[in-house]
C-alpha cells in the first residue's frame, strides 16, 4: 500500500495541472482578473487598477498597481508588494490580496514573475529562484517611484511559493518595513525532497534530468519541462494530498487563467534543489507575521520557518481555523480573516 501512494505521489509531481486547460472558463473581466468582486472598470473614488510595464534587468515585467479610494499622487500612502503563488499570475489570489489592500489604504502591486505569466524572458517558465527573488526586489523598486507612495512605509506580502520567495528578499532587503506571508511554500525543498518528503529516493535522479535537461538547452536543442501535463478530474480526485487535488480546481476550473502554469523548465530544478527558504532566516530583523490554514498541508513549513526567524522579536503566527493551503487564496471567510490580521499587522508596522 506505502508503494501505491509514493507512485500517485511521484506522478502527481509530474502531473501538476497546466493551466492551459480543456474547458477552462472564459475570462470576461476586461482586466484578465479572475477572483471574485475583482475590478471590472475604474471609477472615481474608488479603488482602481492601472496596469504598467517596467524593465527589470533586460526582461520587460507585466504588472498592476492598485490605488486607494480617491487616490491623490500628491499625498503620501503606504505601499505593500505582493508576490503570486508558483503556477500562478497577478491575475489570480495574489490580485485579490492587492485589491483587497488597496481597499485598506495601500498603494499595491502584484506583478508576474520573469518569464511567466505576461511579463518577458525567453525560454518560457524559467523558474529559478533568484530570479523569483529579484521580482520582489523589482517590485519593490518600481512601486517606490510611484507618485505618492512613502518608501519608508513599505510592505511585502507572499503567497504559496512568492511567500518563501518573500521571506528570502527581505532577510537582506531592509526596505521591506514589514513582512508577511500566507501559506507558504518553500520551493526549493519540495523540489528537492518532494512534497512532504515523498521524493528522497529519487534526488540523485532528478539532478542528472535537470543537468541533462541544461546540456541540451547549451548545444541548441529543445527545451525540456517538468510538470507539463494536464491531470483530468478524475486524476485529480484521487490525490492524496489536498494542496495539490484543491490546487487543481482553483488553477485549471474555477480561477483558471491563460498565462497561469505549473510547467517550469527542466533545467531549472539546478536551481531549485539547491534552494532554502529558510536558510538565514535569522537575518529577517523586521516585524514578521506569517499565516496558514489550520487544516493546510503545507503547514509544516510555515512552522519551521517561524521557528528559524530568531532575529526579529516581533513575530507573530497566526491560524486561520479550518483553512486548507488553497482555501485562503478565495473563500471570503478565509480571506476575511487573512485580511482582518494583514489591516491590523501592517497597520501597526508601517
Amino acid at each position: 500500500m506505502k508503494k501505491i501512494i509514493k507512485n500517485q505521489v511521484l506522478i502527481i509531481m509530474v502531473m501538476t495541472t497546466s493551466l492551459i486547460a480543456v474547458g477552462q472558463n472564459k475570462i470576461e473581466n476586461p482586466f484578465g482578473l479572475v477572483y471574485k468582486d475583482a475590478i471590472t472598470e475604474n471609477k472615481s473614488g474608488e479603488v482602481n487598477i492601472h496596469p504598467i510595464s517596467y524593465d527589470l534587468s533586460g526582461i520587460e515585467i507585466a504588472a498592476n498597481v492598485y490605488t486607494p479610494a480617491n487616490y491623490d499622487p500628491s499625498k503620501s500612502y503606504p505601499a505593500i508588494v505582493v508576490a503570486h503563488p508558483n503556477g500562478g499570475v497577478k491575475e489570480q489570489v495574489a490580485g485579490l490580496y492587492a485589491q483587497r489592500l488597496a481597499e485598506s489604504g495601500y498603494i499595491t502591486i502584484a506583478a508576474d514573475a520573469s518569464y511567466q505569466g505576461a511579463s518577458g524572458g525567453e525560454p518560457r517558465n524559467v523558474d529559478k529562484p533568484a530570479n523569483r527573488i529579484n521580482d520582489i526586489r523589482g517590485m519593490a523598486d518600481y512601486l517606490t517611484q510611484y507618485a505618492g507612495v512613502n518608501a519608508e512605509q513599505l510592505g511585502v506580502l507572499g503567497v504559496c511559493g512568492g511567500g518563501g520567495y518573500t521571506l528570502a528578499a527581505a532577510q537582506t532587503d531592509k526596505r521591506f518595513k514589514a513582512v508577511a506571508t500566507l501559506s507558504m511554500f518553500n520551493s526549493g525543498i519540495v523540489r528537492k525532497n518532494g512534497f512532504r518528503d515523498s521524493q528522497l529516493e529519487t534526488i540523485q535522479e532528478r539532478l542528472k534530468q535537470a543537468s541533462d535537461a541544461r546540456a541540451q538547452e547549451a548545444a541548441g536543442g529543445e527545451v525540456l519541462y517538468a510538470a507539463n501535463t494536464v491531470a483530468s478530474d478524475k486524476v485529480a480526485d484521487k490525490m492524496p494530498f489536498d494542496l495539490y487535488r484543491e490546487g487543481h480546481y482553483y488553477y485549471n476550473r474555477t480561477h483558471a487563467h491563460p498565462n497561469s502554469t505549473f510547467r517550469y523548465t527542466m533545467s531549472s530544478l539546478l536551481d531549485l534543489m539547491a534552494f532554502d527558504a529558510t536558510s538565514n532566516m535569522d537575518l529577517i530583523n523586521q516585524p514578521l507575521l506569517m499565516m496558514a490554514g489550520s487544516k493546510a498541508d503545507t503547514y509544516y513549513m510555515t512552522e519551521d520557518a517561524f521557528k528559524k526567524a530568531t532575529g526579529t522579536t516581533e513575530k507573530e503566527l497566526f491560524l486561520i481555523p479550518g483553512a486548507t493551503h488553497i482555501q485562503t487564496y478565495y473563500v471570503p471567510e478565509y480571506v476575511e480573516q487573512a485580511m482582518n490580521k494583514l489591516k491590523e499587522f501592517f497597520g501597526e508596522n508601517l
